[in-house]
């Protein structure tokens, strides 16, 4: 239960307490007096969407604050605690801000927390039924919503797995249907694809073959000139034993001789014996190189058949490269292009696979469907009787006593070109909801016709029969506190009357909140509010009032005549409560 509400800031409210209780609360005061602001406060204390358009001109912030007295057991005490908040004697504090510029704060018990974490305490504590709900009553939509909701789990579970059914069935139709019509784009490119891997394949190029390639063609080119050198270098380092003395001494022969020089004299200083011993390697090194030259020129071949091949290779490498390699051109780039391919080509491949596979998923969700859709329907059959009956119960306190409601839950046969569902011999149309329309009729006296509501109920009818609604949903709504804002529009007179008894009693098992401007409805309050709106002529400003008997009898003379000291006005007044009293005590 909401023991208590604190607004500041928040439209023509500059600071207000609502003192809160059992039973039936209910809300007055003049047109533009901030009525509306109360209900604002209250949706955004359990977490309602943040306008900063509300936000009182001059102040930087809205506040909005509450006490909630909980059990220890209940739901929202359990997610309170779960946020970290603390309890104040059993009771949790909430508190809501929001700045000029919209952004918005959240407090439960002490802790900062989401907004959403005060919509769910909302979901267990609070039910508010607007004025506006009486327009979303004509339409066959919230007819199919309000039914379910009184149905319960018998409509929601399969409903639920309905719904997460038709989501996928929706997914898979348009991958089947992108699939279908880019069937003839894959097959190009898989045409394309397929001739890229079998040039490739067919040359069968290997990683860095282009710069080896390269490389030999360049030592095939120029054979004598690498001949030449190589020999020469050779005969340098190391002469035949055949070659004249006229020719010179060759490389290893002078440091030969430097070695046995050296070695003769290195035995009298150690320097020069390590410079000697020097020598001697550059001589074994000289010698090792002489050879290596040695087998280079032997295994040097002037080959012009191995060098037009090699040429021809490495032409046919680079047509390949330009075609399939990247900026840097090599082979490698090549061979990874080809890699992508293969998988681009197994996925474009399997393409006709997975339409196989989604038009065999999609008839095992369509049959799924169709079993769910089923149990949907007969739920709400189920339900419709007795939500009508519910409804029609109502009615007569009310002051609709020979009206009848009924509910119509009916499917409709699809014509060709819309989604279908095959139930049994029939196809129905079906969607998101299920295969069902849903109407709710009205009788609204014995004789007529049953009408839709959209099409038979007048304003004044539509407004009970809306209120009806909401009680009986609201009687099956585990929450303690329920809030009425304005639901007994277009209604008057004796029916008025009706609508306070059957709010009051209702009160007697919730706590119930009623903005209203009837004085029938607000005669059978248990505590009045009041809110008043005073002007010093540059500022307006709004609070909130508890009334005593004598505050309550001024109020509904207002009310009744707009004249609060009227005597025929109190009299009246004085009456209607009398007959709530005793209504109430009943």
């Amino acid at each position: 239960m909401l023991e208590e509400m604190r607004i500041r800031g928040l439209g023509v409210i500059a600071d207000a307490v609502l003192e809160l209780g059992p039973g039936l609360t209910v809300i007055t005061g003049e047109t533009g007096a901030g009525k509306t602001m109360v209900v604002t406060g209250l949706g955004l204390l359990f977490g309602g969407r943040a306008d900063s358009g509300v936000v009182r001109p001059g102040v930087d912030r809205a506040w909005v604050e509450g006490r909630l007295a909980l059990g220890p057991d209940d739901v929202a005490t359990r997610r309170a605690l779960e946020a970290g908040a603390e309890l104040d004697d059993g009771a949790l504090l909430l508190a809501r801000s929001l700045s000029g510029e919209g952004r918005s704060r959240a407090y439960v018990g002490g802790r900062s927390v989401p907004a959403a974490v005060l919509a769910e305490l909302a979901e267990s504590s609070l039910a508010v039924h607007g004025q506006s709900d009486q327009s979303r009553l004509l339409r066959p939509s919230h007819q199919r919503e309000a039914l379910d909701r009184y149905a319960g789990d018998p409509v929601a579970r399969p409903l639920g797995r309905y719904a997460a059914g038709y989501s996928e069935l929706r997914d898979l139709e348009a991958e089947l249907a992108a699939l279908r019509e880019r069937a003839r784009e894959r097959e190009q490119e898989a045409d394309l694809l397929r001739f890229g891997l079998e040039e490739i394949e067919a040359l069968d190029p290997q990683p860095g073959e282009e710069l080896a390639l390269a490389e030999e063609e360049d030592r095939l080119g120029h054979a004598d000139t690498l001949r030449a050198a190589a020999s020469t270098a050779h005969e340098a380092l190391l002469r035949d034993s055949d070659a004249t003395a006229s020719e010179g001494q060759d490389a290893t022969a002078l440091v030969a001789a430097a070695r046995a020089s050296l070695e003769s004299a290195g035995a009298h200083d150690r320097e020069l014996e390590a410079l000697s011993r020097r020598v001697a390697e550059v001589g074994y090194l000289l010698t090792d190189v002489a050879g290596d030259l040695a087998s280079y020129v032997a295994g040097l071949e002037v080959d012009p058949a191995r060098l037009d091949v090699v040429a021809q290779r490495r032409g046919v490498l680079m047509r390949l490269i330009r075609k399939y390699g990247a900026a840097a051109g090599t082979v490698d780039e090549v061979l990874a292009w080809s890699a992508r391919a293969a998988a681009r080509l197994l996925m474009l491949d399997g393409a006709e696979d997975r339409v196989t596979e989604l038009a065999t998923r999609r008839t095992a969700l369509v049959v799924q469907l169709a079993a769910l859709g089923g149990q949907v329907s007969a739920a709400r059959s189920a339900a419709a009787k007795r939500f009508a009956e519910a409804v029609t119960a109502e009615l007569p306190a009310l002051a609709m006593r020979d009206a009848t409601v009924t509910v119509a839950v009916s499917q409709t046969v699809a014509g060709d070109l819309v989604p279908w569902l095959e139930v049994g011999e029939r196809r129905l149309a079906f969607g998101s909801h299920g295969l069902d329309d849903v109407e709710m009729l009205l009788r609204p006296h014995k004789g007529a016709p049953a009408r839709a509501l959209q099409r038979g109920a007048s304003g004044g009818e539509l407004s009970r029969v809306m209120l009806a609604v909401e009680v009986v949903l609201a009687g099956g709504d585990p929450v303690p506190t329920l809030v009425f804002d304005e639901v007994d529009a277009g209604v008057g007179g004796r029916a008025a009357v009706e609508v306070g008894s059957r709010l009051a009693a209702l009160a007697r098992t919730a706590q119930v909140l009623v903005v209203t401007h009837l004085p029938q409805v607000a005669a059978f309050a248990d505590q009045h509010l009041v809110v008043r709106k005073a002007s010093d002529g540059a500022v307006t400003s709004s609070g909130v009032t508890r009334l005593d008997e004598t505050g309550r009898l001024q109020e509904l003379s207002r009310m009744l005549a707009g004249l609060e000291e009227s005597e025929a006005a109190q009299a009246h007044a004085q009456e209607l409560l009398a007959v709530a009293r005793a209504a109430k005590a009943v």
